[in-house]
């Protein structure tokens, strides 16, 4: 039977995807907003599969306090499909606010409330003078979960933000999807405290104890900067048209001094920051990020000396690991797999991003894919020495490939990750020690 006569006859399946659906990218926002207690409106299996399946799988993370079997739901089944859940959602959110203290209530809907049409927001109505509550409409079929964590930030925008006035040097943060992205936590630590070496005040929404009060922040922020090449592009556009503020988007997450240095001008020159100033702050830590990184640099000029890699990641985390790889190590890009299905609208861009201005003779092949099958049947058509991706390819790396195997993309099982974070000066030696613990021996 030909292939295509195969397709038609079976649906596609997704052998063991990089994502989940947009209810699990809407759930681990509000999970990572502090503060906020998500209320899922859905079956059961929708917030157990995306505690496990979702935070389990980034770093051994779980939820936290609001996380897992903490987390209120509606648990619908067959009976409210046909007579609706509207009922048992009322008194969810009535038990919910008696029992659990918050500072925002996010009632975070799925597939079933979508399909038989329960008036979400009017039963949000009868609690909205008594709590701050918000409806986020995630049915999981109207996309991932990085579109579940833009349908959170725009459901905030649109029920919960008012005009403010602006505050001077004020940046806020997206493009970071907490769990998604395995070191986020770290990411928005290192990203804060980059820009408060330059006199940028960094309103990071996710990770900081300020939750709440970081959300209904947002409108009197100076910059909106966006660390993805695609994610979080909505929200602050609605930004933009709604508070008129102005936003940049960054790509990726800087990994090593060259980027985290063009990050801090690129900003300084937005929020009108003295050169003076910023060039005090990269002297020093370029000086101390190139010094460290003499201590280990005979074991890569000796070990894997310009080294053939491959990296396997969602489309930021590539193109952060690409630039630092290629231009801060010197190794060679042999393949790139892009795995978070980013829209074709962003995939051309995404390719110039890692292929050009790099200081290699070679420019990687760029494949977007995110059935972990055919990228086990990709890796297997290309030769290279180290492969940066998540635990999925960690076995095939060492029994098959033989190849150095470090896990830097979701999913991650096979290592704990807190805040640690390959983000800004220090990020760079952060990956050389992670990397080099994984192939050096006592010489």
């Amino acid at each position: 039977m030909a292939l295509n006569e195969k397709t038609a006859l079976y649906p596609e399946v997704v052998e063991a995807p990089r994502f989940t659906c947009a209810l699990g990218g809407a759930y681990g926002a509000a999970l990572a907003t502090y503060g906020t207690v998500p209320i899922l409106h859905s079956g059961s299996g929708c917030g157990m599969a995306n505690a496990h399946g979702m935070t389990f799988a980034s770093g051994l993370n779980t939820g936290g306090s609001q996380g897992t079997t903490s987390t209120p739901c509606s648990c619908l089944i067959e009976e409210h499909v046909i007579f609706g859940g509207e009922e048992k959602l009322r008194k969810l959110i009535k038990s919910t606010i008696e029992l659990m203290k918050g500072d925002l209530f996010a009632v975070i809907s799925g597939c079933v409330p979508a399909l038989i049409g329960d008036d979400v927001d009017s039963v949000l109505k009868e609690f909205s003078d008594q709590v701050p509550i918000i409806h986020v409409n995630s049915a999981g079929f109207v996309g991932s979960s990085y579109v579940g964590y833009e349908l959170f930030i725009e459901a905030v925008i649109e029920q919960l933000l008012t005009e403010l006035p602006k505050e001077k040097r004020l940046v806020n943060i997206f493009g970071i999807v907490p769990y998604q992205h395995v070191f986020w936590k770290g990411d928005l630590n290192a990203i804060k405290r980059l820009l408060e070496s330059i006199g940028v005040e960094t309103n990071i929404i996710f990770t900081d104890f300020s939750g709440f009060e970081a959300l209904k922040k947002i409108p009197a922020a100076e910059l909106n900067l966006v660390f993805s090449p695609w994610v979080g592009i909505k929200p602050v556009e609605k930004l933009k048209e709604r508070f008129n503020t102005p936003y940049e988007v960054i790509s990726s997450v800087p990994i090593g001094p060259k980027e985290t240095s063009k990050l801090l001008y690129l900003v300084g020159e937005k929020l009108k920051i003295a050169k003076s100033v910023i060039d005090k702050v990269v002297e020093v830590e370029e000086r101390s990020a190139y010094r460290f990184a003499e201590y280990m640099a005979e074991l890569f000029v000796v070990s894997v000396p310009h080294a053939f890699y491959a990296v396997v990641a969602d489309s930021g985390t590539a193109i952060g690991l690409i630039k630092y790889g290629t231009n801060e190590l010197g190794w060679n890009p042999q393949v790139v797999i892009i795995t978070d299905n980013p829209p074709e609208e962003f995939r051309e861009a995404i390719v110039k991003e890692l292929t050009e201005n790099l200081e290699s003779a070679y420019a990687p092949k760029v494949i977007f894919e995110i059935d972990s099958h055919r990228i086990r049947l990709i890796l297997r058509e290309n030769t290279f020495q180290v492969i940066l991706s998540s635990s999925l390819e960690k076995y095939i790396a060492s029994d098959e490939l033989d190849a150095i195997h470090l896990g830097v993309s979701f999913p991650i099982f096979d290592r704990a990750i807190l805040d640690r974070t390959y983000a800004g000066y220090r990020g760079g030696l952060a990956l050389i020690e992670d990397l080099t613990a994984t192939y050096a021996a006592p010489m």
